[in-house]
């Protein structure tokens, strides 16, 4: 990957350059841009798979507030 590159700023919802908001409020970096515009759809996916992968899900179906 490139020193440049893309984020996705989750405070402005826009795709930014290096010279954007601090990290903390970024997703990335990205090639491109247009992977940037993307993030947040990435996450979604990624999340979603994680909750119903049984290698990283040991939750045996009890309520965790009982």
């Amino acid at each position: 990957m490139s020193e440049g590159g893309f984020w996705f700023c989750l405070k402005h919802h826009t795709v930014e350059g290096p010279e954007g908001c601090p990290n903390k409020d970024r997703l990335g970096p990205y090639d491109t841009a247009a992977e940037a515009e993307q993030a947040l759809g990435k996450v979604e996916e990624r999340n979603e798979a994680w909750e119903h992968d049984p290698d990283w899900n040991d939750d045996d179906g009890a309520d965790p507030e009982q």
